[in-house]
């Protein structure tokens, strides 16, 4: 990896002058001058005799020096340094391109026999998503069978609310509210809810590249919270879909695919983690199971907080640090997704629907539900009710 130089990250090897003098210190009394240009191939490694100040000429160079001829640091030549005599150092082009870089010592730096082989600077990606095929919000009636399927395709599924069984090659694992699972490539898989249980889950297919896939499938995450805010970003963009969203998604699910991949960090890692991170997580996972178990009841955030012993102004401020949305509206959007499961169950008439979920008139359920989800609870009942 190419660092920046400066003074702080450059100080066991050398010092940067200050960009204003930097020319002023290559005039001084009995310094030698050469200068080394780009050359095929690999690189020359050089011993530094006396303090050698390298100027930066044409192109773009990286500078790579060592203590011991072993391990180099590797460092954009953006300005004038001055490396310290016993340093050894090579110099490269970046990206093949023609450079020219002036030396100037007392001692003019002695060439070893050692070289250092051309690299390419460039950050390799370690995750990448490659193609979006799908992306679904799936609402599911009570006791919903899906018989199974494997495709080419990487897939996500993640649970937002309720249960669901998750059976892979035979391997059956039950995913609750806030886990997800992945499956690999021709993975055969298929899922199911208990026969009073009505889940409501994500699944996005796509194409991944990864040397690390055998951390990522076959195993059961349950999210850290700051991959839940990114998850809450895109639905965001799933319910947008402009022009600019499929990119956002390819984005934001490579970023979070990362923040998994960093929680399978071992053992000794993970329990470096503060005791007030893994609380504050505890606390809002509480919170949530809280509002999914007494959805159809009278909420407020002063009652959630007061069942998972927190005050209410706390309990807002984790929501806000780590879901980016206020405990009050999400009991809004939980509920207003419960209201969709009632309608497609067709048992109960709007009114009643207002009621059983406490919204104070019916007007009222409809003017957030049309906010929420653009379309009347009216239409929606249409839309679901006419296949």
């Amino acid at each position: 990896m190419v660092r920046h130089l400066n003074q702080l990250n450059f100080k066991d090897f050398g010092t940067v002058p200050p960009e204003r003098t930097a020319n002023a210190s290559f005039s001084a009394a009995n310094v030698q001058t050469i200068t080394i240009s780009s050359e095929q191939g690999d690189a020359a490694v050089y011993q530094a005799l006396s303090d050698t100040f390298v100027h930066c000429g044409k192109g773009m160079t990286v500078l790579s020096v060592s203590l011991d001829q072993k391990q180099f640091q590797h460092y954009y030549l953006d300005k004038g340094v001055c490396i310290r005599a016993g340093v050894y150092f090579s110099l490269s082009p970046f990206r093949q391109n023609a450079f020219a870089v002036s030396l100037s010592a007392q001692s003019l730096p002695k060439r070893t026999e050692e070289s250092q082989p051309a690299q390419d600077f460039r950050y390799p990606p370690q995750v990448r998503v490659t193609e979006l095929y799908t992306f679904f919000y799936h609402e599911k009636e009570r006791g919903f069978v899906f018989s199974g399927e494997s495709h080419p395709m990487m897939e996500l599924t993640y649970v937002d609310q309720g249960t669901l069984h998750s059976v892979v090659d035979g391997q059956e694992t039950v995913l609750e509210q806030g886990e997800l699972m992945l499956y690999g490539p021709n993975q055969w898989h298929m899922q199911y809810a208990d026969v009073d249980v009505a889940p409501r889950y994500v699944t996005i297919s796509f194409d991944l590249q990864t040397t690390q896939l055998p951390l990522l499938i076959n195993r059961k995450f349950k999210i850290p919270q700051r991959a839940a805010f990114l998850l809450q970003q895109l639905l965001h963009e799933q319910d947008r879909m402009d022009k600019y969203s499929s990119d956002l998604i390819i984005s934001l699910l490579t970023q979070f695919l990362i923040f998994l991949l960093r929680s399978t960090d071992d053992a000794d890692t993970r329990l470096k983690a503060s005791n007030s991170v893994h609380s504050e997580n505890e606390i809002i996972r509480r919170a949530q199971q809280y509002v999914s178990a007494h959805i159809r009841e009278k909420l407020s955030v002063p009652t959630v907080a007061r069942m998972v012993d927190v005050s209410p102004s706390y309990l807002t401020a984790l929501f806000h640090k780590n879901l980016q949305i206020s405990p009050g509206e999400y009991i809004r959007r939980i509920k207003l997704q419960e209201s969709k499961q009632m309608i497609r169950e067709n048992s109960m008439n709007f009114s009643e629907i207002a009621a059983a979920l406490q919204y104070s008139t019916v007007h009222h359920f409809s003017r957030q539900f049309k906010d929420k989800f653009g379309i009347t609870p009216t239409e929606y009942a249409k839309s679901v009710r006419s296949f």
